[in-house]
């Protein structure tokens, strides 16, 4: 066997790009799309096959898998020290309407090269390994997203999550039986040594920033609203200016706060207006009624509530302005996360020692690992992606640059399980 420190003591990437490029083109041909994306919405029977391949995989690559409740697929390598909690890593194949061949997918195919790299060096950890496909962690077909995660984490009951439907009235529980993935492995009490997550960035600093990994500090916090703004309908032409109550003014004004809010509370601020409707939608009538959404994110949670109270201030006087009513209802609600510093400490000390052009950066987005940080020590390893485009079929990422985040990976779990085998690295 080759011993992990003089893995750990080598420049040598280890892994074979052409390898983890040939899986994700191979998963990729499972819900091609015609403008070179991905189309496999959750436990749908695109989403079966994928799930089979990476099973035969696996057990091709000496792991043996279980699948729990909700659907999460667990394929473990063993290590010498079998009480040991081992160190896991993965991310999701499922992917949004219009995707792309890298988000989520990326993270997976990483894991199976980290392991298909250690049967090639005949390498033993200490702690076991263990590679694991989310279910549902878009949320395109099933609302919320992250969901398989969630269930993992106890953040979900897993009777509620079956419950949950599609347009079509489909309930996960039904589509997983349809599927064949309702697997019967119990989805709590399941140990976490350390999670580590690859991905693309789906942002353009690291591009911008010629650099090949973001060591990912942590994730911004997130809240989301629901706002309704009602006034009155009325007739485009005798209805005089000061005399109307229109809904949709009162909705610019609130548009124009969210954004001005965000560039005021930098840096690691946002703010999103993603959807708006007026009613009734017609040119000659004056709206008396729109639907918006807020999504507000910051890393600091005095930040984040800081930047609402702004908003919510200006809904309030415009609504007085105008003549207007509003309700304001919360639809999500995560705070914001910094990863454990050991995990946060590896993956930049691995990018150091490949001698990869790297920087700390923040997660915008949701992902896996923000659940998992709460059962176990975790981080994330970031790459670029061509012009920050992700959620779309055109998303793209080099061979290069991938292969460097899985030579990341590798190095991070082996320190993991080394950190863990000797009591380093505890929950």
């Amino acid at each position: 066997m080759t011993p992990v420190q003089d893995i750990l003591k080598t420049t040598d990437h280890h892994v074979d790009s052409r390898r983890l490029w040939q899986s994700l083109m191979d998963l990729a041909r499972l819900g091609a799309t015609a403008k070179g994306g991905v189309c496999r919405l959750a436990l749908t029977d695109l989403d079966r096959q994928a799930r089979d391949l990476f099973v035969q995989w696996c057990e091709a690559a000496g792991c043996t898998v279980s699948i729990d409740a909700v659907g999460n697929i667990f394929a473990r390598r063993p290590g010498r020290n079998p009480k040991l909690p081992p160190v896991m890593t993965g991310s999701h194949i499922d992917t949004q309407p219009t995707g792309g061949k890298f988000d989520g997918c990326f993270g997976v195919m990483a894991g199976l090269e980290v392991i298909r790299t250690l049967n090639d060096l005949g390498v033993e950890t200490e702690a076991p390994l263990e590679v694991v496909v989310w279910t549902n962690e878009e949320g395109s077909r099933f609302a919320p997203c992250m969901m398989g995660s969630g269930v993992f984490a106890g953040k979900f009951t897993l009777e509620d999550t079956l419950a949950k439907r599609d347009a079509q009235g489909v309930s996960v529980g039904e589509a997983l039986n349809a599927i064949g993935y309702a697997g019967p492995r119990a989805v709590l009490g399941h140990p976490v040594g350390a999670y580590f997550e690859a991905h693309i960035e789906q942002g353009p600093i690291l591009e911008d920033q010629a650099k090949t990994i973001g060591v990912v500090l942590g994730a911004l916090g997130q809240k989301w609203f629901d706002l309704t703004l009602r006034g009155v309908e009325a007739h485009a032409g005798p209805t005089p200016m000061h005399l109307r109550k229109d809904a949709l003014v009162g909705a610019a004004a609130v548009v124009e706060a969210v954004n001005r809010t965000a560039l005021g509370h930098q840096p690691h601020a946002c703010g999103t207006v993603g959807c708006l409707q007026a009613y009734p939608g017609s040119r000659n009538v004056i709206p008396g009624e729109v639907r918006m959404t807020l999504d507000f994110r910051h890393l600091e949670g005095e930040q984040l509530n800081a930047m609402i109270a702004e908003v919510r201030g200006v809904i309030e006087a415009t609504c007085a302005k105008h003549g207007l009513s509003h309700e304001l209802v919360p639809t999500a609600d995560f705070p914001a996360l910094y990863f454990d510093k050991g995990c946060v400490d590896a993956v930049r000390e691995s990018a150091k020692a490949l001698g990869l052009p790297h920087m700390d950066i923040v997660s915008g987005a949701g992902h896996d690992a923000i659940f998992l940080a709460e059962l176990g020590p975790a981080g994330m390893i970031f790459v670029p992606c061509e012009n920050g485009i992700s959620h779309n079929e055109i998303e793209n990422a080099t061979p290069d640059d991938l292969a460097a985040g899985c030579a990341v990976l590798l190095r991070a779990m082996l320190a993991a399980s080394e950190a863990i085998a000797s009591g380093r690295l505890a929950a």
